[in-house]
């Protein structure tokens, strides 16, 4: 097991096949819940996206949602470690969270961090395959379980790469999660993107904001173009 510290201390535990990466850190900092509101990380893995907002100072309810039971065990004792009893690791299958009626829109914000790859060789640590191919969860999978758990007007954030965006726009729309905010991620300004971020509302009137490039440089993320 390994140990990872974010930067105002905050203890992320990670292991073989359930560690994080560039994308959940920039998912955790692109948009993140207020004070008091109720929280889901969907894919959560370790539980690294509701660490960073703990490290941010985000005390509210926060349920971390992982079919994985090693990583949420992970995400478990991260937050036992880190004081963060506000943050529940929950280990089951996303695709049947939320399904029953008075489950329905309990929460105000959430998050995912989904499977990309839906082609070519799958790696030979189940774990890992399963982190990374869609035969445990698509993306649409996740904006289903969006939609069933937010609250009229709750917000969805979603990283994806760049070749799925316009079905990944199209399938928050017919889900009544209207995109509001788009990124793309570059390491250069004159690269092209490998990543971008959008944030949803549910139930609001369509109006996307493009906003300026997120670059990489020495594994910080720059908002706006560098100078």
């Amino acid at each position: 097991m390994g140990v990872e510290i974010l930067d105002n201390g905050t203890r992320v535990l990670t292991a073989p096949g359930a560690a994080f990466g560039t994308d959940a850190l920039l998912l955790a900092r692109f948009a993140q819940p207020r004070q008091r509101e109720r929280a889901l990380d969907m894919c959560s893995g370790c539980g690294i996206v509701s660490l960073v907002w703990h490290d941010a100072g985000y005390r509210g309810p926060c349920t971390a949602l992982e079919l994985d039971a090693e990583a949420s065990a992970l995400c478990a004792g991260a937050a036992a470690e880190n004081q963060a009893a506000h943050i529940e690791a929950v280990c089951a299958d996303l695709r049947g969270f939320c399904t029953a009626g008075p489950e329905q829109g309990r929460y105000d914000f959430a998050a995912c961090n989904p499977p990309y790859f839906t082609a070519g060789p799958c790696s030979p640590d189940p774990r890992r395959a399963t982190a990374r191919h869609t035969g445990s969860c698509t993306t649409g999978d996740a904006i289903d379980c969006a939609r069933r758990a937010l609250r009229d007007g709750g917000r969805f954030v979603l990283c994806q790469r760049p070749e799925a965006m316009a079905g990944v726009l199209s399938a928050l729309c017919a889900a009544r999660l209207e995109p509001k905010r788009l990124a793309f991620v570059k390491n250069a300004p004159d690269r092209a993107p490998w990543l971008f971020l959008v944030e949803a509302q549910k139930g609001r009137k369509p109006g996307l904001r493009v906003e300026p490039d997120i670059l990489i440089s020495a594994g910080a993320a720059l908002y706006g173009p560098q100078k």
